[in-house]
Order: structure tokens, then sequence, then C-alpha cells
């Protein structure tokens, strides 16, 4: 295993510096709509461009992968995400930041593929498990670190856009200076939509809403945070928070859904996350925009940010605890292909996401943000209820839940032990 990292350091170094400015960018942009006076309308759609060109790009770029070459697609593709902040930058509207977003999204599912592909060339099937970790880990703390560089300077100076674009330049200086020879591409199949409904219409939906809860979540939570008058220090302790306790529940969630029926700790997730969402309503007082007071002694602001902390902790899992739900149904030389489905179905779900929860906030004002995630995790819950009624718990000794990083690709799922993937012939040299 430590030869594996030893020639595998310039990866997921230069993926740890990426993933820095990735958690940096999105929330800043959030920062910043409110402090330029977008409307949520506006910032909803702008938001909705990144997951937009995430979703063209994962059906794009395999293709030139396998055409110019892993080394290639990660230069130009984090030549790419570098120019696109430097737009937002020069360029403050709605118009240009929507297709800045998009250019970033698009740039940023190729690294994606391009540092999983080579993941699964380097690991073999008795270390797949600790890369995939490591991957883990390496984005949950760097997805963190890059919340808290909202503090390195004002949202509204060039200075923040500088540092991602900075950020991003150095993530290719490991990759570019490597000696390892880059993996030849293979492409995975997918399981079409309408046979994964017909598989499990309860993973199906589910996985469709959590796209709707988690593109609303890791884009408008900064939105919603600046809005209701928060220092730019809580709005990045807030996002860590988050971030944080999203990856930490994986494991207990996880371990418990492998051992009773997964449906009932999805359902269970579905309605406490819709009970901490209430309950960062309620902790407001009477007024949203009087939560910045801090009344109570402080004692409202500190359980608004423990309920959304808790219900990170619940939401973020989903993603996880669908895709093993749907595995519980198939056999095991399938999971890698009912990964490509669900990660559609997510992804159809989370590029409306964004515009949707504006068209709430823009109705509700702040409190919108909070009805739409409510109203989302209600549907999973209550639709999982119907379905218990439908169907006998189904016990799959193969499938079994492996906490994953949230932007993880069908290349990813691959390293996943339980997927029965063959790696055998990889790594062997």
């Amino acid at each position: 295993m430590g030869k594996l990292f030893k020639n595998s350091w310039a990866l997921f170094a230069g993926y740890g510096i990426l993933m820095i400015a990735h958690g940096l960018q999105g929330n800043l942009l959030g920062v910043r709509s409110v402090i330029e006076e977008f409307n949520f309308i506006a910032t909803g759609t702008m938001m909705s461009g990144y997951f937009i060109g995430y979703f063209i790009g994962a059906n794009m770029v395999p293709k030139l992968v396998g055409k110019v070459g892993h080394i290639r697609v990660f230069a130009a593709f984090a030549s790419m995400a570098s120019l696109s902040i430097l737009i937002h930058a020069v360029f403050v509207n709605p118009f240009v930041w929507t297709l800045g977003r998009f250019l970033t999204g698009f740039s940023i599912v190729g690294i994606f593929i391009v540092v999983e592909s080579w993941l699964n060339d380097r690991a073999n099937n008795r270390t797949r498990g600790q890369v995939l970790s490591t991957y883990m880990f390496i984005t949950m703390i760097a997805l963190a670190l890059g919340t808290l560089l909202l503090n390195f300077s004002s949202p509204e100076r060039y200075e923040p856009f500088i540092l991602i674009s900075l950020l991003l330049s150095i993530a290719l200086i490991p990759i570019l200076l490597t000696k390892r020879k880059p993996p030849k591409f293979k492409k995975l199949s997918s399981i079409k939509i309408k046979d994964l409904y017909k598989i499990s219409p309860f993973g199906t939906v589910g996985m469709f809403c959590t796209g709707f809860i988690h593109s609303s979540l890791f884009t408008l939570a900064a939105v919603y945070a600046a809005t209701v008058n928060f220092t730019v220090f809580e709005i990045s302790l807030l996002l860590f928070l988050v971030t944080v306790s999203g990856g930490i529940f994986q494991w207990p969630i996880g371990y418990y859904s492998d051992r009773y029926d997964r449906r009932i700790i999805i359902i269970g997730c579905a309605f406490f996350g819709a009970v901490f969402c209430a309950l960062s309503i309620t902790t407001s007082g009477a007024s949203i925009a009087n939560m910045y007071l801090a009344t109570s002694m402080g004692m409202d602001k500190i359980m608004f940010f423990v309920f959304v902390t808790l219900y990170a902790g619940m939401a973020i899992p989903m993603f996880t605890l669908n895709l093993a739900y749907v595995n519980d149904f198939i056999p095991k030389e399938k999971f890698v292909a009912a990964g490509g489905g669900l990660q559609i179905i997510f992804g159809l779900g989370a590029m409306g996401g964004p515009m949707l929860c504006s068209v709430f906030m823009n109705t509700y004002g702040a409190n919108g943000f909070f009805v739409y995630l409510f109203i989302f995790h209600m549907i999973i819950g209550l639709f999982g209820m119907y379905r218990m009624t439908r169907r006998e718990i189904k016990e799959n000794p193969d499938s079994t839940f492996t906490p994953l990083p949230r932007n993880i690709t069908p290349l990813g799922i691959e390293l996943d032990p339980t997927t029965g993937a063959d790696l055998s012939t990889t790594n062997e040299k």
C-alpha cells in the first residue's frame, strides 16, 4: 500500500489542491451574488449552470479522454476552470456567471473522471478499499478547508477569485510532472432509467429527489446565510460544519443500514432531515431576518448551527444509501452499471435543484430554502413508507454501504470493493 501511495502522491496532491479551490468557489459566488443584489431566481439559475455543465461533461469527457489522454484532459480542464473563475471576477453579471458556472461544471467533472480512472489503474483488488477511503478523506477535508478560505479576503474584492485561479493552476504542477504512464481509459456501461425504476422504484425516486436536495444545499446555503446577514466567518463556519458533518455521519448511518431494513434508515434520514429543517426555521424566532441578533444570549444562533449540522448529517449520506438500496436487488456484477444509471438520475435532479429552490426563496424569502428542503425530504419519506407496503425486505449479502464522496462518478464507484469489478490486472507492475 505504501508503494501505491508513493506512486500516486502527485495525483492525490493535485486533486486535493483542486478540491480546496472547488470548496471555495461555489460558496464565494453565493455570497458575492447577495452582495451584488442578484435576485434569487438569477442566483438559482446561475448555480444550476454548474450542474448542467457537469451533466453534459459526464457524457462527453470519457470519449475525449480516450482520444487525447488523461494528462492533456486534466491540464485542459484545470486551465478552463481557472479561466472561468477569472471571468467571474471581471464580468459581474448573472448571465455571464451562469455561463461561467457551466464551464466550471464541465471542467470539474472532466477532472473527476480523469482522477478516478487513474485511481482505478493504480489500485488492485487488495488495495482499492484503502484508495477509496483516502479519496473520500481528501475530498471531505479539502472541501472543508475551501469553505474556511472565505475568510481570506472580503468577497466583494478580487483577491478570492485570484486565489481560486492560483490554486487551480498549482493543482496542475504535480500531475504534469509525474513520470507515471497514464492508464488506458475504459468505458463503463449504465442501466437505463426505466429499468432502474423497475428494479427499485424507491431507490430511483429517492436518488432523483436527492439530486434536488444536494445541489441546492451545496450552492444556496451560502446565499441563505448571506441573505440573513451572517458574517463571512459565520458563513464559512456553517459551510465547514455542513461538509464535515455530511462526511462523518456516513459511517454510523451506513453501519446501521447494513444491519436493518435499509428502507427504514432512508426513511428515518428523510424524516429527521425534514424535522431539522423545521427546527432551523424555528430557531430564527418570529422572523428569519432577526436571527442575526442572536436573541436569548446567543442560543438561537447556536441551536441553528446545531440543527443545520444535524440536517447535513441526515441529508448527505442519502446518495450512498439510495445506491446501496438499489444494489440490494441486483447481482454484484451490475453494481457499477447501476451506479452509472443512478448518477444520471441524480444529475437530472441536480440540474433543476437550485432553480426550483430559488423559486421557493423568491416566494417565501430566505425561509424558502428550508421549506424547499423540507418538502423533498417528506417526498422521500412518504414514498418510502408507501413502498414498504408493496415490497418485502430484500437480503443481498453482496450489497453493503460504502462511504463515498458526493462528487463521485461511476469510475469512482468501481473502487468500492463490494462492486465485484475486476481490477486484478492493474497496478501489478
